[in-house]
């Protein structure tokens, strides 16, 4: 192993929870203003994990106020305080670009996965 492989791994989160493209998650993240530290949720659709090892990042979108909104997050980010899957999405693709498409309650919506246990 060389050193960048040692830090690497070091920097690594060790619990990362395991979520796929089409996932319903919850991702909380620490925002610091000034002296303050708080956490802001984001919950939407994963619908694009790209690259691997300690470079891994995942792009969510959801809706708000009836505006498509996209966030790349790195996954081993410091920042990020915790992720949740809400609810597994059962796709068939692994980049879902063409939600960006969609209008209305099928710009969000996923089948659910069968057989699959929702979050509380």
């Amino acid at each position: 192993m060389d050193v960048l492989d040692k830090v690497n791994n070091s920097l690594k989160k060790r619990a990362v929870t395991d979520f796929l493209v089409g996932d319903t998650v919850r991702v909380s993240v620490r925002i610091i203003e000034g002296q303050k530290t708080r956490l802001q949720d984001f919950e939407g659709i994963v619908i694009a994990r790209k690259g691997g090892g300690f470079h891994e990042t995942f792009t969510m979108r959801r809706i708000s106020f009836g505006e498509g909104v996209e966030r790349v997050f790195p996954l081993h980010s410091p920042r990020i305080h915790s992720i949740k899957v809400i609810r597994r999405g059962a796709v068939r693709r692994a980049k879902l670009y063409y939600l960006r498409e969609r209008i209305g309650r099928k710009a969000t919506h996923v089948k659910e996965k069968k057989n699959a246990v929702r979050a509380s």
